[in-house]
């Protein structure tokens, strides 16, 4: 005889234990970054206080099941194409323009908001639910339908993506484009249409990137492109060549990640003076501080984040749920290799922060509000169990 029981599964405790990991490890980095005097406001607080609000979040979207994220996913891509929208147009008294992008709002008690981390996570949902009815109306598959499911998953994403360059926001751009293509990967396109696709997308970035480095007058002569906007890029190659300019901040990060060695120079034993260290270069107080040891540890946290939504989303049943897991693991693993690899001079620097751990409001909502789908995900969908009984 076989019986078919159903046990629903609640909070995750595993996510829990690692979301306090990484807490932990930000509130001992940023405690560490606003001591060295260059900073007066007391960013810790600031952090515990949004992790809170982050917690609130938590707790209201857990409640929300899979065909009510369904019909708040449009309403909230909508809400947030017009946030993205009114930025460009809004007065410099509401969106100022800092570090020369116009990217947050001003909100009285609460300091900055910057939407884009908010319109990530909206993203996710709308192609999560493009995916499913995309394949719902179209049980056969065709290349014609394929190609036509490539096309609605490329115009809403570069809606928000054209926006987000208006401010301008590369690094966010590129989120949005990590996020798009891990969620085409496990769409179920054929690779007919892919691999010449990337191909050509791949060729084209090499043979621009050649012109870069190379013959930058071409570029200039034929786009337009003035040689100075490749600063980062050269910086990057060639850091120390720019360390008085551009290349300041990468040498100044390379200098104190190198000088931690294994074990690190002890907390709070800071020698090296980086800018905004709290922020994008989070990353360098760990490994001054802590060595190749600390940072491995950071690492490996991120790789046990990463573990436990690639486990939720094999364990569901739910294509929806299953997309949303996709979405979330190609942002958060584009952030972390993105900040990473800028910290160690693998990748050039783009302003990107280290999730969770960076000390940011509109960062750590746009985090949590993403976690809050898994949370939510583990806490409603149900396993199935089959068992014999003789």
């Amino acid at each position: 005889m076989t019986s078919n029981k159903t046990t629903p599964s609640r909070l995750d405790f595993s996510l829990v234990f690692i979301m306090i990991l990484l807490f932990l490890v930000s509130c001992i980095s940023i405690y560490s970054a606003q001591t060295t005097g260059q900073y007066k406001e007391n960013f810790l607080l600031k952090q515990f206080v949004w992790y809170l609000v982050g917690t609130g979040i938590i707790m209201a979207v857990i409640t929300l099941d899979s065909d009510q994220l369904k019909k708040l996913s449009w309403y909230a891509y909508g809400f947030g194409l017009l946030l993205l929208g009114f930025l460009i147009v809004a007065p410099s008294s509401i969106a100022p323009v800092i570090n020369g992008a116009k990217s947050w709002f001003i909100v009285p008690g609460m300091g900055s908001l910057q939407p884009s981390e908010l319109v990530k996570v909206f993203l996710i949902l709308v192609l999560a639910k493009v995916i499913e009815e995309h394949h719902q109306k179209n049980r056969l598959k065709t290349v014609q339908t394929d190609l036509w499911l490539l096309v609605k998953l490329g115009i809403f994403t570069m809606i928000p993506l054209l926006l987000v360059m208006q401010q301008p926001d590369l690094g966010t751009g590129l989120v949005f484009i990590a996020i798009m293509l891990g969620m085409i990967f496990i769409s179920g396109i054929t690779w007919k249409l892919l691999a010449p696709i990337f191909g050509t997308g791949i060729t084209l970035v090499s043979v621009i990137f050649y012109f870069v480095i190379w013959h930058p007058e071409i570029l200039e002569k034929y786009l337009g492109v003035k040689e100075y906007q490749f600063g980062r890029i050269y910086s990057w190659i060639d850091p120390y060549n720019y360390q008085s300019s551009t290349g300041f901040q990468l040498t100044r990060s390379l200098l104190a990640i190198g000088s931690g060695e294994t074990s690190g120079k002890g907390y709070g034993t800071r020698e090296v003076y980086l800018p905004e260290s709290h922020t994008d270069f989070i990353f360098s107080i760990v490994g001054e501080e802590f060595g190749f040891i600390g940072a491995s540890i950071v690492i490996s946290i991120f790789f046990m984040l990463i573990y436990q939504i690639t486990k939720v989303g094999m364990e569901t049943k739910n294509d929806f749920y299953s997309y949303i897991c996709v979405g979330v693991i190609s942002m958060i693993t584009f952030h972390v290799f993105q900040n990473i690899g800028m910290t160690i001079g693998v990748l050039p620097i783009t302003g990107i922060p280290l999730p969770f751990i960076s000390y940011g409001g509109s960062s750590l909502m746009g985090n949590m509000l993403a976690i809050s789908l898994i949370f939510s995900i583990r806490y409603h969908y149900k396993k199935y169990m089959f068992s014999s009984n003789d």
